[in-house]
């Protein structure tokens, strides 16, 4: 919602869309999309329209000063020192990324940012991609999407995490394509980023197994294999796998191996703000020694 703000706030400033645009370097046209999502995120006109000029209503009045305070808050928090930022940090988070590395990053923020206090919200990948993007959450870390993230959001992969098939301890031994004839298929969600990877993996595969479940947490997955009802495929990621011994047997799908990108998705950049530049170094350091401790 910032870069509407600021071209609210320029519109005001200005009096008309076409001098607006040519302040903040946008078109006509891109200024007037840009003031119609702003009044449709508000949910009522911001301006009365007369000709070409534009007068701020009753609704617009009252934003003004809160669009000039939100902005001096995003101001602040870009050039701030990490030691000095203060206030609410909402950042999503896909379900395995809570149970594996958020708490170590989590860790390094306190120690880093004491001020800060961190909200985390739950969710899938697609929903909280549309939260970053709409304003609603100022980071998120999610599964790499199979299009193009939105220009002007900063994104960095920060970890690739292999699939793997997983079976019941008592499964008999064979390759991952005989298991997957002779039991059924605990189904990573194929409305997930990750899911969708696997019905690939199935159809170019020309393997049609049994779906006996179907669901998106990984160890809620890993826990119905245990339980026995079926195999899985799945990214190497989890509580489960810190389990030992291992609940499930790990099968290497070879040289068919596929990953899932996790990508760290903000509203600023590195560059823009100190606190980011802290998340994702954290996010890099703890991927690093995850790939030493695998070799």
């Amino acid at each position: 919602m910032l870069k509407q703000l600021r071209t609210f706030l320029a519109v005001v400033r200005h009096g008309t869309f076409s001098a607006a645009g040519s302040a903040v370097g946008l078109t006509q046209s891109a200024v007037s999309t840009q003031i119609r999502t702003l009044e449709a995120d508000i949910g009522e006109p911001l301006f009365d329209r007369t000709g070409r000029a534009v007068r701020l209503n009753a609704a617009g009045r009252r934003l003004l000063p809160q669009a000039n305070e939100m902005l001096a808050l995003a101001s602040r928090i870009r050039h701030a020192d990490a030691d000095g930022l203060t206030g609410e940090w909402h950042l999503g988070a896909i379900a395995s990324l809570q149970s594996g590395v958020l708490p170590e990053v989590l860790q390094t923020l306190t120690r880093e940012a004491p001020g800060v206090m961190t909200r985390v919200v739950p969710g899938v990948s697609l929903a909280l991609l549309d939260q970053v993007d709409k304003g609603d959450l100022d980071m998120a870390l999610i599964v790499r999407p199979p299009f193009a993230l939105p220009p002007d959001l900063y994104s960095r992969v920060i970890a690739r995490e292999p699939f793997v098939m997983i079976a019941p301890l008592d499964a008999e031994e064979g390759p991952a394509e005989s298991l997957l004839e002779s039991h059924p298929l605990v189904l990573y969600d194929r409305g997930s980023f990750g899911g969708r990877q696997v019905v690939r993996f199935l159809e170019r595969r020309r393997l049609r197994p049994s779906i006996r479940l179907e669901l998106d947490e990984i160890d809620a997955i890993a826990r119905m294999v245990e339980c026995g009802l079926g195999v899985a495929l799945i990214p190497l990621a989890g509580l489960w796998r810190r389990q030992q011994p291992l609940p499930v047997r790990v099968i290497s799908l070879e040289e068919q191996r596929f990953h899932r990108e996790l990508v760290m998705v903000s509203r600023l950049s590195p560059a823009e703000s100190p606190l980011v530049a802290l998340i994702e170094q954290a996010l890099l350091c703890l991927d690093q020694a995850s790939d030493d401790s695998m070799q």
